[in-house]
Parts: structure tokens; C-alpha cells; sequence
């Protein structure tokens, strides 16, 4: 199954966020999975049920990182 990630604005005040879905994976390795996004990214972010949140618009450095650790992302 292959991990989505998209923009997302809506109820957020027009602020931007780079959404990534549909991981597969137990919390544990979200949970580590987000915390090297932000380390990455150099932005917030937060995660929630099988979703990473990151602040701003990062999708090329998401895709880019995911890509190289050997993720099939959509």
C-alpha cells in the first residue's frame, strides 16, 4: 500500500501543512518516522492514528526522504 502525501489548508486558517497518510507501520515507527520528517523538514508537526502532520509545504523533502528509505510513496 502506498503512502500519500498531499497539502492540506482546510480549518487551519490558511496555514499549509504537508499531510502523510496511509502508513502502514505499528505507532512506534511513526512516531520515529515523524520525528526524522521534522528533524528534515526543520518544522512542528504531530501524528495521529496512521497520519503525519508536518508545518508548511514540504512535500518534495517528504517524497524525497520516504523515496530513499525505501517507502513506496503515491
Amino acid at each position: 500500500m502506498a503512502i500519500k502525501i498531499k497539502l492540506d489548508t482546510s480549518g487551519r486558517r490558511g496555514k499549509t501543512v504537508t499531510m502523510i497518510s496511509n502508513i502502514q507501520h505499528n505507532p512506534q515507527v511513526i512516531e520515529k518516522l515523524e520525528k526524522q520528517l521534522k528533524q528534515k523538514c526543520g518544522a512542528g508537526g504531530t501524528s495521529y492514528a496512521k497520519t503525519i502532520e508536518i508545518q508548511g509545504d514540504h512535500v518534495d523533502k517528504v517524497r524525497n526522504f520516504l523515496q530513499k528509505e525505501g517507502y513506496d510513496v503515491k
